[in-house]
């Protein structure tokens, strides 16, 4: 079955084969010698998460680092309500 690749790099499948495959909104895609492989990824909103966290390099340090930074400077500016 063909599909045509767009202008803007884009390629629509056909129905009948996401059909086959169940729902899914994401694709991974990677290069296999002369193939393009898409696999379709069930993801959870933690996982993909998670996985962009991964690809930037942030780890736990990172996150905990951001939260204490945030708390203090939400902190500093918090009006105050004894008064």
């Amino acid at each position: 079955m063909l599909a045509k690749l767009s202008s803007k790099n884009q390629v629509t499948i056909p129905k009948r084969i996401t059909q086959a495959l169940g729902p899914f909104e994401y694709l991974e895609v990677e290069a296999l010698g002369d193939r393009i492989v898409l696999t379709p990824v069930r993801l959870k909103k933690a996982d993909a998460v998670r996985s962009k966290l991964n690809e930037l390099g942030i780890d736990e340090g990172d996150v905990a680092g951001a939260v204490n930074w945030a708390r203090a400077a939400q902190g500093s500016s918090e009006p105050n309500l004894k008064d």
